[in-house]
């Protein structure tokens, strides 16, 4: 249990830095942690400008397990799309453009990096 609650802790760090950084870039954050039964969970829904944007954040310590951009499978795409259908259904959202961003953040050599993936999948 209380590894499951530092991986949650670690998220939550990683997802805070992600608003922070996408704030800063002008989006409008809608909602954090959209959560669709078993199915799974979107990081964070924000705005860009006319887009609806759904955001994966993968937030590693170290690259000791590889690029955190590597945990973005076939299987966990299509989750978060399932996710996603059924955010826009449950809004209301209809003929809105929308696409998936991946933020990565990872500490390389004790320093912050961040890399934004627009259209990432």
């Amino acid at each position: 249990m209380k590894v499951h609650n530092n991986n949650r802790a670690i998220g939550n760090e990683g997802e805070t830095k992600a608003i922070e950084y996408l704030q800063s870039k002008g989006y409008k954050i809608l909602k954090k942690n959209f959560c669709f039964g078993k199915v799974g969970e979107i990081d964070i829904i924000a705005e860009e400008g006319n887009s609806l944007v759904f955001i994966e954040v993968k937030y590693w310590k170290s690259r000791l397990y590889g690029d955190p951009l590597e945990a973005i499978t076939t299987k966990k795409q299509n989750s978060l799309r399932k996710v996603a259908e059924a955010y826009l259904y449950i809004n209301h959202i209809y003929n809105r453009e929308c696409r998936f961003d991946v933020i990565c953040i990872d500490i390389i050599n004790e320093r912050l990096e961040i890399r934004h993936f627009v259209n990432a999948f």
